[in-house]
């Protein structure tokens, strides 16, 4: 009998509690849409190649393989501009009898891709080659030896890192930015409901203090704390992880830093909101899950262009594509700061946001 009372307690009690509920039976709904407008649209990975003295035939060939498409250039050095502007995932030169490849190897799908690809039509190139020659030798001297095709050999050179660069070292970058998102979002917007829940925000602003003062104090002394998480997760996947980082180091932490006050007004924002921390927990597959999806870690390339729009308005998107512009292209600072400035604006907003989101506790 106790036991049904109690129960009888705790289900009024969740009733009453209507976010609670709305969240419960919404967010898995909300996070198996995204994920079938994720995982329901072209897997596949479509290559751009750039050929420089490449036989017409062989080039033909390799548009036939599905999802590869060629561009002829007239010289190497337009090529190689192509593959610096991203505009081209490898260059195929064709000099002195050999095939000279530079690839990107930004996304080793795309390498291994490429390789498999011109393998292939090598092969179905000289067969028939060899097929066309022997005709003709046969034509005209029956009884004649067989000549020797000249097998070409493919020299392969990478921009980014070497034939053993993984899917994990395409996406490393955006991992540096969503845990530093992830744990700063989380502990700031912790730290802030305790306060409330224990009672010395609502101490706080019994005082002339100001409420900008408060979001300010807040940022600026979490801000510190995010300075140095920064720095250990950036270090650390440098260094014990051993991934190659192309451009300047700097960047790389300074992106992260500006993601971290992003995160930190964001977590912030959503404290107040919460009643509970079982509640600020409920605003993880609403708040983080969709960065996960749009970020960049599931190519954004094979996404519909209506499922790509909700990425613009995610600031783990502008970050991640920053990062991965530094680490695996050597972005410098002009190419990164249309994302620097847009992640200035989430931060600008959001702050704004929390000053007046304040006032539901004092009108002042």
């Amino acid at each position: 009998m106790r036991r049904i009372s109690i129960a009888k307690r705790v289900t009024k009690e969740l009733l009453r509690d209507k976010r609670t509920l709305a969240l419960m039976f919404l967010a898995p709904i909300l996070v198996l849409f995204l994920m079938k407008l994720v995982f329901s649209v072209n897997s596949s990975t479509d290559v751009d190649l750039a050929t420089v003295n490449v036989n017409t035939s062989l080039v033909n060939t390799l548009d036939k393989v599905s999802h590869i498409s060629t561009k002829q250039y007239q010289s190497n050095q337009k090529a190689q501009q192509a593959l610096d502007d991203k505009k081209v995932d490898a260059v195929i030169n064709y000099r002195n009898s050999d095939f000279y490849v530079t690839y990107a190897n930004t996304d080793a799908s795309k390498t291994n891709l490429t390789k498999a690809a011109l393998k292939s039509s090598i092969i179905v190139n000289t067969t028939k080659q060899l097929q066309t020659t022997l005709q003709k030798i046969q034509a005209q001297v029956p009884n004649a030896p067989e000549n020797r095709v000249h097998q070409s050999k493919i020299h392969n050179k990478y921009r980014y890192g070497d034939a053993d660069t993984s899917f994990f070292d395409k996406i490393v970058p955006i991992l540096m930015g969503f845990f530093v998102f992830f744990f700063v979002f989380l502990i700031s917007g912790m730290a802030l409901l305790n306060e409330r829940t224990s009672g010395t925000l609502n101490r706080l602003l019994a005082t002339p203090v100001k409420r900008s003062d408060i979001v300010f104090g807040y940022m600026l002394s979490y801000g510190g704390l995010a300075i140095i998480q920064t720095l250990i997760i950036v270090l650390f996947t440098v260094w014990a992880l051993n991934v190659e980082v192309v451009g300047n180091i700097f960047y790389v932490i300074l992106i992260n830093f500006i993601l971290a006050l992003v995160a930190l007004a964001f977590g912030i924002l959503m404290s107040t909101f919460a009643k509970s921390e079982f509640q600020m927990m409920q605003f993880i597959p609403l708040v983080i899950v969709p960065q996960v999806f749009f970020s960049g870690i599931i190519p954004l390339d094979t996404m519909a262009n209506g499922v790509k729009v909700i990425s613009y308005i995610l600031p783990l998107k502008y970050a991640g594509d920053a990062l991965t512009g530094i680490v695996m292209s050597g972005d410098g600072l002009v190419k990164i700061l249309p994302s620097i400035g847009i992640l200035l604006i989430f931060l600008v907003v959001l702050t704004m946001l929390n000053i007046i989101g304040l006032k539901k506790y004092r009108k002042v």
